[in-house]
């Protein structure tokens, strides 16, 4: 496992889910959650401290009462405690940071990858993104999120970026599949252009876009990215020792099933909600913890 000398991190504060604000910890419901509860005690902490790091950057994206320019100034208030963080100045508001960043030797990069991520839909309501623009926004919320959490579950350095790359891509296409009408709700269209445009759909209204006839073929086409993500991940998993790929096998189980249980639903209005059975989420992680 990756990480600093343990006895770098035995002289700091250990950090478990009672020192994680309540708010800011996965909903016990929650596919992360069960994903995260089969880890060992001081991969779980840090996974949770991941969380709540996440959450807290992901409510300034989402927050649609400050103005835009106060958005733009608290994620740069969080730039500068990461810096603060990684100078050995933890601020109290990253402090649940501290041991795992050091224990597990989480890149400083990932974390500003992950607030760059934020600024995107900060900066605009993203409507119809090229293709590139697109994979950069994944790789920014979903795949540097996955390079730090390859790193807690001790994922071989020579594996686990190529893991959070694909699996990462899989994941949030299928979030974006699963979202569509949500994120229509706000403003928000994560298809992207050049497969509208080739399905003859030059609208950029996410309204107008979820209407239309030729959606589907746009819909399929980022599903099968999402497949082809997820076959990737799997030959990259084959390779890996098994201990390290508990929770990712768990997480790529479940969100297969949405992405199958989209394909099966089709994408024509109305789309209804699409869920896991926790009986089906269960089996996922008895496979994934003992087969």
């Amino acid at each position: 496992m990756s990480g600093a000398p343990a006895h770098a991190a035995e002289q700091l504060p250990s950090v478990t889910s009672e020192s994680v604000p309540p708010a800011r910890l996965p909903a016990a419901t929650s596919n992360f959650y069960l994903a995260m509860r089969i880890l060992p005690q001081e991969q779980r902490d840090a996974m949770y401290a991941l969380y709540a790091f996440c959450r807290a950057v992901d409510d300034i994206a989402d927050d649609r009462v400050g103005s835009r320019a106060e958005r733009r100034t608290e994620l740069d208030r969080w730039r500068e405690d990461i810096a603060a963080l990684y100078a050995g100045r933890a601020p109290a508001r990253l402090a649940h940071l501290t041991e795992p960043v050091c224990r597990f030797a989480l890149a400083q990069a990932d974390f500003l990858a992950i607030v760059d991520g934020m600024q995107m839909d900060v900066d605009e309501d993203i409507r119809a993104p090229d293709l590139a623009k697109l994979d950069l926004y994944c790789d920014r919320v979903a795949s540097a999120v996955g390079r730090l959490s390859a790193r807690i579950f001790g994922v071989p350095p020579d594996l686990g970026p190529q893991l959070a790359h694909h699996l990462g891509r899989a994941l949030q296409l299928t979030n974006i599949l699963r979202d569509l009408d949500e994120d229509a709700e706000i403003g928000r269209l994560y298809l992207p252009r050049e497969k509208l445009v080739a399905a003859g759909i030059t609208a950029t209204d996410p309204h107008i876009v979820l209407a239309s006839p030729a959606l589907a073929c746009v819909c399929e086409f980022v599903a099968s990215e999402a497949e082809r993500h997820f076959a990737a991940a799997n030959t990259i998993v084959a390779k890996a020792p098994r201990a390290t790929t508990i929770a990712p096998r768990l997480m790529r189980d479940v969100y297969k099933l949405i992405l199958h249980k989209l394909r099966a639903r089709g994408w024509s209005a109305p789309r209804a909600r699409v869920r896991t059975p926790k009986a089906r989420v269960i089996l996922a992680l008895i496979r994934a913890r003992f087969f």
